[in-house]
């Protein structure tokens, strides 16, 4: 994943963020920040730590939308904040630096190299967060569980470059981003195994086809 200082150094990333007037707020683990930040336009920057998106329907059910690691990016652009059924929860201690998006698109800035920088990682990370989110879509329009593992396997493997990976979730946390039922997954998973399509050791994967 990009980083959105990528190739900038220290004192540019410095003098970028005061420009911007940037924020840096850090979270205990299990927040939801949303409800603590200004619902206007912004990108957040994750320092430190990281955070998962969650949405949960009128009956309670939990869905996970994304996990964001540390030197992921999310914002107003790109995510739901506004809609209440849709949570960013942090997973451990977090550190985010929030940027108001008119600050980015101020006509009054420098054109410095490093801010050349900065929109061009800026820039990409959205572009990969629409890859991301329609590869998403290509694995929830799968019509059975063993459809959606496939096809999720596959995205992994092809991330990675190879076909052994270790899932980055746990199993619960997996069967609610695949928006299917655990003990079918987990069947699923077994099957799988049973019939050389898959090898496996806890979370870790190997694509046998």
């Amino acid at each position: 994943m990009v980083n959105l200082f990528e190739n900038i150094n220290e004192q540019n990333i410095r003098k970028i963020k005061r420009f911007l007037m940037a924020s840096t707020l850090t979270y205990p683990k299990g927040v939801n920040i949303l409800s603590n930040v200004n619902q206007g336009d912004f990108i957040a920057i994750i320092d430190h730590g990281s955070v998962q998106f969650i949405s949960t329907d009128y009956d309670g059910n939990k869905s996970i939308i994304e996990d964001i690691p540390e030197g992921g990016m999310f914002g107003s652009l790109t995510f739901p904040i506004n809609n209440e059924e849709v949570s960013c929860i942090t997973k451990e201690i977090t550190q985010i630096t929030y940027i108001e998006y008119d600050s980015i698109t101020n006509d009054e800035i420098i054109k410095t190299d490093s801010y050349i920088f900065f929109i061009k990682n800026l820039i990409k990370i959205l572009s990969d967060q629409v890859s991301e989110k329609n590869t998403r879509i290509e694995i929830l329009t799968k019509k059975t569980t063993r459809d959606k593992l496939l096809e999720y396997f596959k995205s992994e493997a092809r991330e990675r470059g190879n076909k052994t990976f270790t899932i980055p979730m746990t199993f619960t946390e997996l069967a609610s981003y695949l928006s299917v039922d655990r003990s079918a997954m987990t069947r699923e998973i077994s099957y799988l195994k049973d019939d050389g399509i898959i090898k496996t050791n806890g979370r870790r994967i190997t694509l046998l086809y």
